[in-house]
């Protein structure tokens, strides 16, 4: 049974936390956020809070075997862009990123990282969330990121199309 971003929005907004499963409309298990290239994991998402997990191996890597940075801005782009966007659905509009600054603070080869995404300030017009990414084998952090984004209303055109998300085989 699919269930409407709308309604999404509405369980949203009246707390409840949800799983990856009843958010499977959203094509979070295909590639709409370029997670399923890097094994993101979905795990927990609530209007203040998004999880997740990677199992980080050699195809992460960069040349001196530790995972690239572009890895850590992935994750921490896709998972503000989720948080942000379930916000943005609860008043029928969208978003996308305008800014993402993300810190690597310290290397790590292979092995579990969890990420946790949390809204730092939800305004009328922009969002900012910050994301961290711990080692889940020790808890230190491997990285941290924020990321801005615009909201917009859903029938804006963007890039010569409407705002709505495009389905998951449809060409960029």
């Amino acid at each position: 049974m699919s269930t409407s971003p709308h309604e999404l929005g509405q369980r949203l907004a009246a707390g409840e936390t949800l799983d990856a499963a009843s958010l499977a409309s959203l094509a979070l298990d295909g590639d709409a956020f370029g997670t399923g290239t890097i094994g993101l994991v979905w795990g927990d998402f609530a209007l203040d809070r998004v999880t997740a997990h990677l199992d980080c191996d050699a195809r992460h890597h960069q040349p001196y075997g530790i995972v690239h940075g572009g890895v850590w801005c992935a994750v921490v782009e896709s998972m503000a862009s989720v948080g942000a966007a379930l916000h943005a659905m609860t008043s029928g509009q969208v978003v996308v990123g305008v800014s993402n600054a993300t810190d690597f603070l310290r290397a790590h080869r292979t092995g579990r990282v969890d990420a946790v995404a949390q809204p730092v300030h939800v305004g009328r017009t922009q969002q900012l969330w910050q994301v961290v990414i711990t080692r889940a084998a020790d808890g230190k952090p491997v990285a941290r990121g924020q990321v801005r984004l615009q909201q917009l209303a859903a029938d804006r055109d963007l890039a010569g199309r409407q705002a709505q998300p495009a389905p998951s085989d449809a060409p960029t």
